[in-house]
């Protein structure tokens, strides 16, 4: 096509009058306004296509315009048809901020492990990216359906409903991971109040029903709304929702299961950890854990206090060291813990008890074995009574009023490694305001000082416990746990548990020493956990 200065149409080829507008008839032809510019700095001189060559419609038609000078100021136009390119392009850019879109969705749906915070964030980019609002529907508990509705511009709103789905075409089949009917399927005007969110504009126009697939169990159903002032969902949009749907599924169902495993390990956890130590049938108990591993929260080394039915009858206080640490090891020490369980009604005889558990331990798939302390517990007026049996573990330390430190003179051989358990059971008394220490290895051998590679060792532990006669068992807990953490330092160290048992003094003489003697003289009857 050949244009003069002023841009009027002065000939065209062949090829182009079999494709473009006839130029003759009523008056000159001008060149299409998007042409005029470029033709103008063409006719100048001064023409760069760096930026691409003008395109523009021409005829019914997309053409990419190229020019060449000829004589008098007239240019030369060589129109290629750009048509097809164009749609591609078109295609090809939407295709690439879809997949940013799911990229986005993606992201921002795992980031959360939560349900209903990942139900909401699904129900928001929905109502965001692909319709005018959204609702999500989770699978049933009980008769309800928990439901997350989003509005474009508007708050995401959860609800709890009894709804009948069969109520939506294709949602009852949705929820069961069956594949989604086509929007044009759905009447719009069939569907129940409950779809539509709070503050809808006009009648619904157009609904989308997707399946959420999840890992092998459907994850709910996401339904899409337009409103019939709105253009309605075409072929490709619908594909686009069910991919939308794949991936907020693969995220529910992920937040799902992250859920019921920490509840599942929540619950295993209580049973692990050990108990809340308080004052049972006028005697004072307190105890003080630290895993080798603070985030695993549990570990080899484990304490509990089983009281008697009434104080006339003795309390049994277990202290124990399984070999290793982390959770395979306190999974072993909660087998041990469930066997001393049921060995209750045999705690008087120390001996059987270990030798009952040393079978059980010998005969189970476990290889690993344990140390232990039984101490059985009886106040008799001001004094309490205590039956000590060490089974391969060190032996109680008993501290006197005056602060000196006596070592229990039990022994025995540790649980789980040999055909027979053998023990000596030792005997003493306390008198008020003195306590007995049990303790795991893990407060000796924590490994640290000024050069970090010194163990803590039994007489530095000795040493701190002469300073603290006369203490309540809760303040010598926290000492010695306290000394044991400053030795160590930033390095390494195994579990750490310990367990004083200690005969509160009156409360005349706690008060006279500047110590409230409400917590000491404090009695109960259970134990918490």
């Amino acid at each position: 096509m050949v244009a003069d200065r002023d841009g009027t149409v002065r000939g065209v080829s062949r090829a182009g009058r079999a494709t473009l507008p006839d130029p003759a008839g009523s008056g000159p032809h001008r060149l299409p306004d998007w042409l005029t510019e470029a033709h103008r700095r063409a006719v100048d001189g001064v023409y760069d296509d760096a930026g691409g060559p003008p395109t523009g419609p021409f005829g019914g038609r997309r053409y990419a315009a190229h020019p060449t000078p000829a004589e008098d100021g007239h240019v030369v136009w060589w129109l290629l048809d750009d048509t097809d390119h164009q749609v591609a392009r078109t295609a090809l850019r939407a295709a690439q901020e879809r997949s940013a879109v799911l990229a986005e969705i993606s992201s921002t749906l795992l980031a959360s492990l939560n349900v209903p915070r990942c139900s909401e964030v699904a129900a928001r980019m929905a109502a965001e990216h692909l319709a005018d609002a959204a609702l999500l529907v989770a699978p049933s508990q009980g008769r309800r359906h928990a439901l997350t509705h989003a509005r474009r511009g508007g708050p995401v709103v959860r609800d709890s409903q009894q709804i009948d789905p069969r109520t939506v075409p294709g949602l009852a089949e949705a929820l069961q991971g069956f594949p989604p009917v086509p929007a044009r399927w759905i009447n719009p005007a069939d569907l129940p109040g409950w779809v539509t969110p709070p503050g809808f504009a006009g009648p619904v126009g157009s609904v989308i029903v997707a399946p959420l697939p999840g890992h092998g169990v459907p994850a709910g159903a996401l339904i899409l709304l337009r409103s019939s002032t709105e253009q309605g969902f075409t072929e490709g949009e619908e594909v686009f929702a069910r991919l939308f749907a794949a991936r907020a599924g693969a995220a529910l169902s992920a937040a799902r299961l992250y859920s019921e495993q920490t509840s599942i390990t929540a619950t295993l956890m209580r049973e692990l950890l050990p108990p809340t130590l308080r004052g049972i049938h006028g005697v004072e108990y307190a105890g003080g854990y630290r895993p080798a591993k603070d985030h695993e929260r549990v570990g080899g080394d484990f304490y509990d206090v089983h009281p008697g039915a009434d104080a006339s009858q003795e309390t049994l206080v277990v202290l124990g060291d399984v070999a290793g640490k982390g959770l395979e090891a306190a999974v072993l020490t909660g087998k041990i813990r469930n066997t001393l369980q049921a060995l209750l009604p045999l705690a008087g005889d120390h001996g059987r008890v270990l030798d009952l558990l040393n079978g059980a331990l010998l005969t189970s798939h476990h290889t690993r074995f344990a140390t232990m302390v039984l101490a059985s517990v009886r106040r008799r007026d001001d004094r309490v009574r205590l039956r000590l049996t060490s089974a391969g573990h060190l032996p109680p330390l008993i501290v006197r009023a005056d602060g000196t430190v006596e070592e229990a003179t039990t022994h025995g051989t540790l649980v789980g490694a040999l055909p027979t358990v053998t023990t000596h059971t030792a005997e003493t008394e306390l008198a008020p305001g003195e306590t007995c220490l049990l303790y795991t290895d893990g407060i000796t051998e924590a490994r640290g000082g000024p050069l970090g590679d010194e163990l803590f060792g039994e007489h530095r532990l000795r040493q701190a416990l002469t300073e603290c006669g006369g203490l309540p068992g809760e303040a010598i807990v926290e000492r010695v746990q306290m000394l044991a953490t400053q030795w160590l330092g930033s390095g390494g160290h195994d579990d750490m548990a310990a367990v004083a048992i200690s005969a509160p003094r009156p409360r005349r003489q706690a008060a006279a020493d500047g110590r409230t003697g409400d917590r000491i003289d404090a009695e109960t009857t259970g134990r918490t956990g």
